[in-house]
């Protein structure tokens, strides 16, 4: 992975980090929305969900159009296609470990039941 990606890749996670701005991109998911309703919606300050926009902007996740004095909110054009892929890397190494695991846990249990057959007789 080249250093722009891993910069991008920073700037998504930290962006998707907060719990506001997920909430941000749900509610624009269902529909756009202007900075006012975000707001009330999410009970902030005008200025406290500009600041939230704005990081979600800055990633390409939002964007925003100023028409009068409503800026109005809807989803940006970028994907988070590389930030899955990079998570389904992790998926998957984490599912090889726990299928290691569970081989491991099964070998154990044969072992323990063989043992006490032994004990016993």
């Amino acid at each position: 992975m080249v250093q722009y990606s891993r910069a991008r890749l920073d700037d998504s996670f930290a962006a998707l980090s907060d719990t506001t701005r997920r909430g941000v991109l749900e509610q624009l998911g269902r529909a756009d929305a202007s900075i006012t309703e975000l707001a009330e919606k999410f009970d902030m300050t005008l200025t406290g969900m500009k600041k939230h926009v704005g990081v979600l902007e800055q990633v390409g996740l939002v964007t925003t159009e100023k028409v009068g004095r409503v800026r109005t909110c809807k989803l940006g054009p970028r994907r988070l296609d590389e930030e899955a892929a990079w998570l389904e890397r992790y998926r998957q190494l984490w599912a090889s470990r726990f299928d290691a695991l569970d081989e491991v846990i099964e070998e154990l249990k044969r072992k323990e039941m063989s043992d006490g057959r032994k004990k016993r007789d």
